[in-house]
């Protein structure tokens, strides 16, 4: 026998639904079944059937409930009279309740021994059991009494759950679910204080402080009191500009990591429990990072590949993984601003010199220090260290310059949209876009995989529509995981007009059509790279060779190819071949095509990203 409660009350025999009926039956059973081998009493049952004013005739009535429970349940169930009440007795019976608080259990104390991976994994199956609001065909009497205990235990386990997420760097994908937590429970002040962690960590600090500043309103409005220590102690590490929070709720600074006392620095953001794909780019770049750690391989790693294709998770991954190799550290920096736009090599020499220790560029009295000064000093700093560099987001060679020369015995990992030719004995890993088992597993991930193949055609038509990005992918599973009540074939319904797609390719502050656009302004003479992408749009996914590019974009044959290789360079066109003279065959990517359709439109010439309709 199959018990539940955490949804309407139900009792499954051999996989099929017991027929109980009424309001009354199902309060019967799940008082016997809340009771957990204890007997709930004739005046329990009579304030939990018909509250402080039962009929004359209650005891007949509850006699008339076992009854029916008896016949309906079967031998396997065992509902005895004891004095002063009832007794259920099922010991070979599967209760929901009693999963959930043993799941729940487990995962917390993952939780606190930081085996977050683990920890997610249980809170996950734990929370899989409620099917919707407990007790939910029951009386008032007996949800007014159980269902606010049950209601908090499941919020204790949802709260941990994210908690384990946001240590393992699922900061973009909890976002929109977070958002829409907040909503819902807007006094609930870890989840706010979750909700300006997983806005901060996805560079949203603006959006962190506004959900702050609404959260205490709402306290104070409602309650009349202040923010406690949860929300507040991630208000005050947001405000000072600290990044990577840890399991709870305050947040560390990677930047802050000293090189002191023989520490070593670790800056990388956390890595992702659930590396999906990219088995065998991951394993040669491992080997590449493990050659290169005993100076048998080269000093610079490269992996590029076009917007959205994952270049930043691999980079990571592997550099969690191979951290070990590298006993100097491990430094991390962003090399690009949120807009694209490169950072200064000044300001990312800062960066990396304040996670070696260094007191640098934090506006003394000695003003700030000059380029050539900083590269001097992360040379020193860095000499004769096995030391790993992560550079995130490179724009050009030219920005790396000195960021490579000041560490010229670190290994040095970059991910870069274009292929940064000028990297000198860089070894190139390219990544193409998922196929389609790949693909799916992400989608799966984020949407469920039990709900991915109930809906077989729909998925299908999913993952065609994503094309195999794996931006596209995550953006498509978190809508489907912040709406578990759309069918798959809804989403699939809204992508399925080009028109509109990249518009709904977009999700809690990020969009695929923001970061095409972004590393169409990173190529040199935008406005002729905007309109060779617009008039070569109608040659389509097929292969094409300069000579036919030349045609489209009326001019000759070697000026066609260096306007190509514009785009090329911006990852907005791939090199798939060669064609029978050796002259190259080039492709565009789908969601690129689409891209070249919305700058048709002047008013898409700017910034195009949207916001997926709700």
């Amino acid at each position: 026998m199959d018990f539940r409660v955490l949804g309407p009350v139900e009792a499954h025999k051999d996989g099929t639904r017991v027929a109980l009926s009424g309001s009354k039956v199902h309060t019967v059973l799940a008082s016997l079944l809340l009771a957990r081998g204890r007997v709930v009493s004739d005046a329990r049952l009579n304030t939990l059937l018909w509250g402080w004013e039962p009929p004359a005739t209650s005891g007949a009535q509850i006699y008339t409930y076992m009854s029916r429970l008896r016949k309906l349940l079967g031998d396997e169930v065992r509902i005895e009279r004891r004095q002063p009440g009832y007794l259920l007795q099922a010991p070979h019976s599967r209760f929901d309740l009693l999963e959930f608080e043993r799941l729940d259990k487990q995962g917390r104390e993952a939780l606190r021994r930081k085996r977050f991976g683990e920890a997610g994994a249980l809170l996950t199956e734990a929370l899989e059991h409620w099917r919707g609001t407990a007790l939910s065909n029951v009386t008032e009497h007996l949800a007014d009494a159980e269902l606010p205990q049950l209601e908090e235990a499941r919020m204790h386990a949802l709260e941990s759950r994210i908690e384990a997420d946001l240590a393992l760097g699922r900061h973009e994908q909890l976002a929109a679910e977070l958002t829409g937590l907040v909503a819902q429970f807007p006094l609930r002040e870890k989840l706010r204080a979750q909700l300006m962690t997983a806005y901060y960590r996805s560079g949203r600090q603006s959006d962190a402080l506004q959900s702050y500043y609404e959260g205490r309103s709402l306290l104070a409005d409602q309650l009349g009191i202040d923010p406690g220590e949860a929300l507040g102690s991630t208000y005050e590490a947001v405000l000072a500009g600290n990044r990577g929070p840890g399991p709870g709720s305050r947040i560390r600074q990677p930047e802050r990591y000293a090189y002191e006392d023989d520490d070593v620095p670790a800056m990388l953001p956390p890595d992702t429990e659930e590396f999906i794909g990219r088995q065998t780019e991951l394993a040669a770049l491992r080997a590449q990072l493990a050659d290169s750690a005993t100076g048998r391989g080269p000093r610079h790693l490269l992996v590029t590949g076009m917007a959205g294709v994952g270049k930043t998770a691999l980079a990571l991954h592997a550099a969690h993984t191979s951290a070990a190799r590298y006993p100097g550290g491990v430094l991390f920096a962003e090399v690009a601003q949120p807009d694209g736009r490169p950072r200064p090599p000044a300001e990312v020499l800062t960066t990396l010199l304040r996670g070696l220790g260094e007191h640098v560029g934090r506006g003394g009295a000695d003003g700030p220090v000059e380029l050539d000064e900083l590269v001097r000093l992360y040379r020193a700093r860095t000499a004769g260290r096995r030391l790993l560099v992560v550079l995130d987001g490179a724009v050009s060679s030219r920005g790396l310059d000195p960021l490579l020369s000041g560490a010229p015995d670190a290994v040095v990992l970059i991910t870069s949209r274009t292929r940064l030719t000028q990297v000198t004995g860089a070894r190139t890993t390219a990544l193409a876009p998922f196929g389609d088992a790949a693909a799916f597993d992400l989608l799966a991930a984020s949407a469920g995989r039990a709900r991915l193949l109930a809906e077989p055609d729909a998925t299908d038509d999913v993952l065609a529509y994503c094309a195999g990005l794996p931006l596209a992918l995550r953006i498509t599973g978190s809508r489907l995981a912040a709406r578990p009540y759309w069918p798959v074939a809804r989403l699939a319904d809204r992508l399925a007009d080009p028109q509109t797609r990249l518009r709904e390719l977009s999700f809690g502050g990020s969009g695929v059509t923001g970061v095409l656009m972004q590393a169409l302004r990173q190529l040199p003479g935008f406005d002729q790279a905007r309109t060779t992408l617009i008039r070569l749009a109608g040659i389509g996914v097929d292969s094409f060779p300069a000579q036919r590019a030349a045609m489209y974009l009326g001019t000759r044959e070697p000026a066609a190819e260096q306007r190509l290789e514009q785009l090329v360079d911006g990852a907005l066109l791939d090199i798939c071949g060669v064609d029978r003279q050796g002259r190259p065959l080039y492709r565009f990517h789908e969601l690129v095509l689409l891209l070249a359709g919305l700058l048709k439109d002047p008013a898409h010439c700017g910034q195009p990203e949207t916001t997926a309709a709700r």
